[in-house]
């Protein structure tokens, strides 16, 4: 069985609050729990008005004190943004509060736009000391050695598991050299993922944390009841591609009849690109898009994003990919029946 993680970027939907959405991020990964994914993770964005989880670590712990067995983490921390001793501190306390259930991702952009990034008081020159910073931070949860004058406390010996993310070759290198699990964002970045996965798995050199490669991708799920309804709850993060692509922010738009109403050629052909790995439709379709990527790439574990307006139609989005998930474990008749 392929395990299933969700990627949840605590959207606020319109006509809801920040608080909403995160009540939201706990009911949706308890429902999750219940399901039997393993990963719950949280990313950090700032100066989104839509996105509720620039305070990732907070939410994490939000996450993870409304849960009982799901792994809680990061997908990821930008990095750059942020002093290592820092994040060691931050997540060996969650590690302390919730321990065997902490994930860390790592990435190496800003998250946010570049007057933000000032605000932060970090630089885009921060990116380029991102493998040395990765390092540093390990070192933070190692065991501490004798008479080491700065340590993670919490952090030190609690060796939370470390993830490189990415969604070009420049991550697949580093995680590869660092013996690290690599998560590729091909929800969002999907031309260079098997790609990336071949350079990953090549060249990958065997760590205290992992003896063998493990590659995660990340995927737009998008299930219903029917190929139509799914397609219908899919505009919703459509729109919200097409927002990007001109530079405008916002609240998670409900779904729309047309979405051909809403971009422009270019637009739809930019958005489209972003999120060409797109797994939309209803249980039969995910269940042959499922095996058909897993059998493309050879996943590890692939981990799942669904900007769905309305919360009860994304936990059942969630429900359909488990139950395609539990038919690609019954065998490849499952998955053709």
């Amino acid at each position: 069985m392929i395990p299933l993680s969700v990627l949840d970027l605590a959207f606020v939907p319109e006509g809801t609050t920040l608080g909403d959405a995160l009540r939201s991020s706990v009911d949706l990964a308890r429902h999750a729990e219940a399901l039997g994914y393993r990963r719950f993770w949280l990313a950090e964005h700032h100066n989104m008005v839509g996105v509720a989880s620039a305070a990732t670590a907070v939410v994490i712990g939000h996450v993870a004190a409304g849960t009982t067995t799901i792994r809680v983490g990061a997908g990821g921390i930008m990095l750059p943004n942020h002093a290592p001793l820092v994040i060691a501190e931050q997540f060996g306390t969650l590690e302390a509060l919730f321990p065997g259930r902490i994930d860390l991702g790592l990435g190496r952009a800003p998250g946010t736009d570049p007057r933000t990034t000032r605000a932060l008081r970090r630089s885009h020159e921060a990116a380029d000391t991102f493998p040395q910073d990765v390092l540093e931070l390990r070192g933070y949860f190692d065991d501490a050695e004798p008479g080491q004058a700065v340590q993670a406390v919490p952090g030190t010996g609690l060796k939370v598991p470390l993830w490189i993310l990415g969604s070009s070759l420049y991550g697949a290198q580093l995680a590869a050299m660092l013996g690290l699990p690599y998560a590729f964002a091909s929800h969002f970045a999907p031309d260079q993922l098997l790609a990336a996965l071949a350079t990953y798995r090549a060249r990958f050199e065997p760590s205290a944390q992992r003896a063998a490669p493990h590659a995660m991708i990340g995927l737009n799920v998008v299930a219903a009841e029917t190929d139509a309804e799914a397609r219908r709850l899919f505009t919703s993060a459509q729109q919200q591609f097409t927002n990007l692509v001109r530079g405008t922010r916002g609240l998670l738009r409900p779904p729309i009849d047309d979405i051909e109403t809403y971009w422009a050629p270019h637009e739809k052909a930019q958005a489209s690109r972003m999120l060409a790995r797109a797994l939309v439709g209803s249980p039969e379709t995910i269940r042959r898009g499922l095996a058909e990527i897993i059998a493309e790439t050879g996943a590890d574990e692939i981990m799942v994003a669904s900007a769905i307006h309305d919360p009860a139609a994304r936990r059942r989005s969630y429900a359909i990919l488990a139950e395609a998930r539990d038919a690609l474990a019954a065998g490849p008749a499952a998955l053709v029946a």
